[in-house]
């Protein structure tokens, strides 16, 4: 076994990574190391499997095969495969979307009584942003209306997706309009990047990119529709202080785990916990503890402060604690090997969507029109099993951080306008004229297996905040900087450069903190990264410029899935430098490497920075930033 900082950064995961060396248990980072040497033309992205003449593999050293059976070239596969993963992570993004959407429907027409409009000042704006008139009707009248906009974005139509131009600025607009890329469907873009993708259809490597590019921003759509409808169902996050890390399970308590990405079950369970303690205390325990991995405990750690205490690559480690009774999930970053693990331990394995099924787990068929009755079910099992518990075998490490969160767009305005209230964004942008903030870096994505777990997120993040660059985070990173204590004000003072520490404190302290804004500010799941967007988009229309003029970047320096390529081409779309810490499976095709980190700048504005070493990306990162400050003369 390697050194265990060498597989993850987080403690409470290396104490786990012992237990699981004790137990014998296989982890991720044990099916990896079997897995090495893994295929070098799987890496550059050279091998074609889109027909049955294959799997076809070009020779990157020019010595064997340059074409597969069809001809196609080194170019177009990588540019085919590519646009196939921008394709799959708009189809998961946007599918989560579609949920909701469905879910907003069912409750307007009254068939979910389990839900309501939580939010019904966000709905009122969303149908407005729409052209949805709502004087003289009612909530579920507007919701009805919303929720069918919403829908009609997904089959192809004559108009552009609503939720793409209604969202971005008027230069982004006219840049997909130049370069037809504009989506009219979000399911009708995903569906023609599979078919111009298939079996003798475009084979050009450019082409091909830009239908990618046509899917990423209707990825972009899904995601903000997303965001939007679940604020609506749930609430527009606030402010609030948890804990994180797995320290937050408890030895006494039925601990559950809440685990995936849609809030749609897993609110309903935060819910219906509240009303069965009695049940819990019953069984012998004090109480239902709920704890979150990935993004449902990003949503639910946003809305009800409920602790995150692990992510992505280290979700089987919780089962390894012992201490939790059940782990109840719904769809996308959920491992299949959790199964086996859970059923070393007295663990409850509970898959809840009928497209998200595990061989070995039990299966609760969750359906919007009996939400609640659902909840109950998964959280008795829980409390079953944890009569089962072993004493025993339980080891929960002892680490927490106190952590931040819930910082919505809305939420982020609202602080600042406690320092302007008649124009909130002029603190902001007078603070980045003056250089007390040099820029602003969204970090996005999630852990993977090929980087120490957290490393990267942390390494760039300290780094830039010592540079006074403003750090925004979603997803698997904001749960690395939630697990390592960066969501605090402490670390504000610990690692913030002298003008952004300034910054934070002065709008911390209008807010009614004690001191400053935590040094990262935590903006929810990966869906969420529209938050971010959004307060881009209102910078740039405050000051009169488009996106790819600000000093604003994005890093993903663990990405994994390919909802993360999805997210990063919409990113460099929308006009930002977008650092990637994994190497995609590209480099089989230098020409499309080449467009991907230098020609695309000259079309959106925005392009790829692959580095693999977290202090070099930091300083690319940083130069980026720099040359846009230098655009603006500032």
């Amino acid at each position: 076994m390697k050194a265990l900082e060498e597989y993850s950064w987080c403690p409470a995961v290396q104490e786990m990574l012992r237990q699981a060396e004790k137990l014998d248990i296989e982890t991720a980072w044990c099916r990896y190391e079997a897995q090495l040497p893994q295929c070098g033309f799987g890496e550059l992205g050279t091998c074609c499997r889109n027909c049955m003449q294959g799997p076809c593999r070009i020779d990157p050293f020019g010595e064997g095969p340059q074409k597969g059976v069809c001809g196609a070239t080194a170019d177009t596969i990588v540019a085919r495969n590519l646009a196939r993963a921008i394709a799959g992570g708009a189809a998961a993004h946007s599918g989560h979307a579609k949920h909701l959407a469905h879910v907003l429907l069912l409750w307007a027409e009254g068939k979910a009584p389990d839900y309501t409009v939580k939010d019904e000042a966000k709905l009122k704006a969303i149908a407005s942003r729409l052209g949805i008139p709502t004087e003289g009707k009612d909530i579920p009248e507007i919701a009805k209306e919303v929720a069918e906009k919403a829908l009609e974005d997904f089959s192809e139509k004559e108009t552009p997706v609503a939720w793409l131009v209604t969202n971005v600025t008027k230069g982004r607009a006219e840049k997909a309009v130049q370069y037809g890329v504009v989506p009219t469907g979000i399911d009708s873009a995903i569906s023609e990047v599979m078919h111009r993708t298939s079996y003798g259809v475009d084979a050009d490597p450019i082409n091909i990119l830009m239908g990618g590019v046509k899917c990423a921003l209707a990825d972009f759509a899904g995601c903000h529709m997303a965001t939007d409808l679940a604020d609506v169902l749930f609430g527009t996050p606030k402010p609030l202080v948890t804990i994180a890390n797995m320290g937050a399970l408890k030895p006494d308590a039925v601990n559950i785990a809440l685990h995936g990405h849609n809030p749609v079950l897993s609110d309903i369970i935060v819910q219906v916990a509240k009303e069965m303690e009695e049940e819990a205390k019953a069984a012998g325990a004090s109480g239902i503890n709920l704890v979150g991995i990935c993004c449902t405990g990003n949503e639910v750690l946003m809305r009800h402060g409920i602790p995150p205490i692990t992510h992505s690559v280290s979700q089987e480690m919780v089962i390894l604690t012992g201490a939790l009774d059940a782990m109840v999930v719904d769809y996308q970053c959920i491992m299949p090997s959790l199964a086996t693990v859970a059923e070393c331990f007295h663990t409850k394995l509970i898959t809840t969507i009928p497209i998200a099924k595990i061989p070995g787990a039990t299966h609760i068929e969750f359906r919007e029109e009996a939400a609640r009755e659902a909840a109950r079910q998964i959280i008795r099992m829980g409390i079953e099993a944890f009569k089962k518990r072993d004493p025993a075998k339980v080891r929960i490490p002892n680490y927490t951080h106190k952590a931040f969160a819930g910082f919505s767009t809305e939420a982020i305005v609202w602080a600042l306008s406690q320092v302007n209230k008649e124009d909130p964004l002029k603190p902001l942008i007078d603070n980045i004229v003056a250089g007390n903030i040099l820029g602003v870096c969204l970090f996005a994505g999630c852990n993977n297996v090929k980087v120490p777990q957290d490393s990267g997120f942390l390494t760039i993040a300290k780094e830039l905040a010592r540079n006074n660059v403003l750090l925004l985070a979603t997803g698997c990173g904001a749960g690395a900087f939630a697990r390592h204590g960066l969501l605090t004000p402490e670390a504000t003072e610990e690692y913030a450069g002298e003008g952004l520490k300034a910054v934070l404190t002065a709008v911390g302290k209008a807010a009614g903190l004690e001191g400053p804004l935590p040094l990262v500010l935590h903006m929810g799941s990966c869906v969420d990264n529209s938050r971010a967007a959004d307060v881009a988009v209102a910078v740039a229309n405050r000051l009169g410029v488009d996106i790819d003029k600000l000093p604003v970047v994005a890093s993903a320096p663990e990405a994994t899935t390919e909802k993360a390529i999805a997210i990063g081409t919409w990113a460099v779309t929308a006009g930002l430098p977008t650092h990637v810490g994994v190497v995609p499976p590209v480099l089989g095709s230098p020409l499309i490497a080449k467009v991907l980190t230098q020609d695309v700048k000259d079309l959106f504005g925005g392009y790829f920075i692959v580095e693999t070493d977290p202090k070099k990306a930091a300083e690319k990162l940083l130069d980026a930033i720099r040359e846009r400050r230098k655009g603006l003369g500032i």
